[in-house]
Parts: structure tokens; sequence; C-alpha cells
């Protein structure tokens, strides 16, 4: 076999897997649009392809006045925002501090980061419930937000730390020469050129809210603090209401803002992701 032909049966093989995962990914997300554009409310009588499609479930989701569909994508997004700016600002700080800092624990810091990652949130959830409650915030976004500010701050404290070790030393030192401080080192030398990893960190927290089921379902109980996918939940969930082609509208326009935000941050993210956690 010569070289040219090894050559191009990498390539077709390359092509063929690429196909492969592209009929995987896009196959659910055709149906759930067909599922969405289907006027009827059953699953198993729609089809990917409806021939009378209609709009009327997002008609329904966004003027109907029994809908708090609106409201709980309102719910969603300060949720994700707020989250998403906080995690950054928290997870820069103290992974700054383990990077460029030596102090009593660092290294036993790391450790506990590094364990805490290994263990899934459910373990966890009595004692946040317990906790939420101990201090009034059970059934409040607040107290949603900080769960999530919280749980963000092991695995990407990690990732920032990693990339922050990446960057020269020699620059601090060069800041520390001519006066600087530490807040401006920090401030200006440090968080422009960590751009990339930090928008990986706010895309990942800003998805987090959009995604998860388990967490709201713990915490709020009022319908007007549900987020869209506790709130989604309910369309399939009542007795008397398994409404598959709404759930499936609902769940289409979750989309949007998760891709507004990939959109704008796409620039960094690709050497983000190559380039945290590198080092530990």
């Amino acid at each position: 076999m010569t070289r040219k032909t090894k050559s191009n049966l990498q390539v077709i093989g390359m092509y063929l897997f690429i196909g492969v995962v592209f009929v995987f990914i896009s196959y659910p997300l055709l149906w759930t649009l067909g599922l969405s554009l289907n006027p009827g409310t059953s699953l198993y009588g729609s089809t990917m392809f409806p021939e009378n499609w209609s709009f009327v479930h997002y008609k329904w989701l966004f003027f109907d006045p029994s809908s708090d569909y609106l409201l709980w994508y309102k719910n969603t997004l300060i949720v994700a925002t707020i989250t998403s700016i906080c995690s950054v600002i928290v997870v820069s700080l103290i992974a700054y501090a383990f990077s460029r800092y030596n102090f009593i624990g660092r290294k036993n810091g790391i450790y506990t980061f590094l364990l805490l990652q290994m263990f899934p949130v459910l373990m966890a959830m009595v004692a946040l419930y317990l906790l939420l409650n101990l201090v009034n915030m059970l059934d409040t976004l607040t107290g949603l937000i900080l769960i999530y500010i919280g749980g963000a701050i092991p695995m990407n404290v990690f990732l920032v730390k990693g990339y922050f070790d990446t960057l020269p030393r020699e620059l601090d030192e060069s800041a520390k020469i001519d006066g600087a401080g530490h807040f401006r080192i920090f401030f200006t030398i440090m968080l422009p050129l960590a751009k990339p990893i930090l928008a990986v960190v706010a895309l990942f927290n800003f998805m987090t809210p959009f995604m998860d089921f388990i967490l709201p379902s713990i915490i709020l109980r009022s319908p007007e603090n549900f987020t869209l996918a506790l709130g989604l939940f309910n369309f399939i969930n009542e007795q008397f209401g398994n409404n598959f082609t709404r759930f499936a509208a609902g769940a289409i326009l979750i989309a949007i803002p998760i891709a507004a935000v990939f959109l704008y941050l796409q620039r960094y993210l690709i050497s983000g992701l190559t380039s945290g956690a590198t080092k530990g």
C-alpha cells in the first residue's frame, strides 16, 4: 500500500467517523424539532417531518395566560447569568492565589479540590437541603445560585490554576519592579491573558442552570421560582397533561441563549480548552 493510498484511506475513515457522529447528534435534534412543530400532543403519533406543521405550541408558550414559560425562562437566565459571572470572579481569584503564592495548606488545598471532583453532587443533596433550610434559603433563586457557585469551585479552580501556571512569572516580576501591586497585576495583566480559560468557565457555568433538573427539583417548590428544566418537566409529568410536543417546543428554545453565549465566546474557547489544566 502506497503512502498516498494510506493517506486517502485515513481521510475517508475520518469523514466516515464524523458522518456517524453527526447522525447520532442531529437525529434527536431533528426529531425534537419535528415534534415541536406537530400540532398534536402525543409522542407516538408524531413524525420527524410533520405534514401539517404548526407553531401553535410556540404561540402557547409565549402568549397563553396560563403559561409560565416566560417566567421560567427569566428565572433561568437570572440564575445562569449571576452564576456565570460570580463563578468567574471567585474561581479566578482562588486559582490565582494557588498558582502564584506559597502559603500554609496550599498543597493540601489543591489535593482537596482534586478529591472533591471525584464525588457526584448527588452525595451532597441531603446536606445542601438541610443547609439551605437552616439559613431560610429553600425555594429561593438565591439559594440555588449559591449552590451552583460553590459547586463550580473545585473543578474550575484546578482548571484555571493550570492555565495560570502556564503564564510566565516574569510578567509578575516585571510589574512588581514597576511598582504594581497584587491586585493591579491580577486585574491588568493576568485576567486579560486568562480570557480563554475564563470563557470556558463562563460558558460551562452558564449552561448548567439550563440543563440541571435534580438540584432545582430539590430546592425549589413554588412554580413561580421554577427554572426551565423543572418547569418543562411538568408538561410530561402531570397525570392528564402529558404534552410531549409542547415540551419539545420549550426544550428547543433553551438552545437560543446558550448558542448566543457560545458564539460570543467561541474565539476564546479552543485555546482555553487546550491550554487549561496542563500543569498541576
